[in-house]
């Protein structure tokens, strides 16, 4: 028996992140009541050995980019089994919301897919959501000016051993005001620069792109079942507005019967760690 029709918000981070950005909206919902949980992903934050050249200084980057990565064969299925076995210890307790960024978004639509019957509503914080398998392969047929791309192969690592690991030296920007500058504004220009430099001192250097595989389409007869809602971060300049919303069209496409549940923000991609008490509004607002 569920001991509270209060939902449990259970958090799955983007890429090169972990649970450590979401503890001011974790604090925000404390304050209105609610109970959450934030997951690392296998090979992230705490469930991570990370290269210890990253957080030396000065930083030696030879020895950066010939440490080995704690995302060493770790797959989606692995961060899919991860979080549906939280989520069986939580729903115990009551209902629970499932809810992503960014490339997180790949994770709890192969979650909402493996285990439907677990979750009472999934959401995407701008969040990867696709559902066509022309997505894995094609070119999207939408505008895409993200300002991310260019500036993070300024600070990608070169030579990393481990295939399929993306490693970015995110410290770096520390010692490069024009770097730092275009990082801020790609990623959470509506923080001050004292937020920003926190959001890089959490985050992990390495990312496991291969993620990306057909496991995480979202499927009408897994996700599907469930109550999905998008919202859309309209100063987004990682993942685009333009982008937001054609990922939307494409799932509705699938699902006619059960459509994205839109709202939107007027933040950066991480908004939710520079203006928390916003998104948690919205979230308490949802259930």
């Amino acid at each position: 028996m569920r001991a509270t029709s209060r939902p449990t918000f259970v958090f799955v981070h983007g890429s090169s992140s972990n649970a450590r950005a979401w503890s001011p909206l974790q604090n925000e919902l404390a304050l209105l009541g609610h109970c959450s949980h934030a997951v690392d992903l296998p090979g992230h934050g705490d469930r991570a050995d990370g290269p210890a050249a990253y957080y030396r200084q000065p930083q030696d980057v030879a020895a950066l980019a010939a440490a080995p990565s704690p995302l060493r064969g770790v797959t989606l299925q692995d961060n899919v089994r991860h979080v549906v076995n939280t989520l069986r210890r939580l729903a115990e307790w009551g209902p629970v919301v499932l809810v992503g960024n960014s490339l997180g978004g790949l994770t709890i639509s192969a979650v909402a897919n493996t285990a439907p019957e677990l979750l009472d509503r999934v959401v995407y914080l701008s969040a990867l959501c696709l559902s066509d398998p022309a997505m894995l392969t094609e070119p999207w047929d939408v505008v895409d000016d993200s300002l991310l791309d260019a500036v993070a192969a300024r600070i990608t690592v070169p030579d990393v051993r481990d295939p399929g690991v993306a490693r970015l030296n995110w410290r770096s920007a520390h010692a490069d005001p024009a770097l730092f500058a275009e990082l801020k504004a790609a990623i959470m220009a509506d923080s001050t620069d004292h937020q920003f430099r926190l959001l890089l001192d959490s985050m992990d250097p390495d990312e496991n792109h291969s993620v990306l595989e057909p496991a995480a389409l979202v499927r009408a007869d897994g996700w599907g079942r469930v109550q999905h809602t998008y919202v859309r971060l309209s100063a987004d300049r990682s993942i685009t507005p333009a982008v937001q919303d054609y990922m939307i069209r494409k799932a509705d496409a699938l699902t006619p019967h059960n459509p994205f549940d839109v709202h939107t923000l007027a933040t950066s991609h991480v908004g939710y760690f520079s203006r928390p008490q916003l998104f948690a509004e919205l979230l308490t607002g949802l259930v």
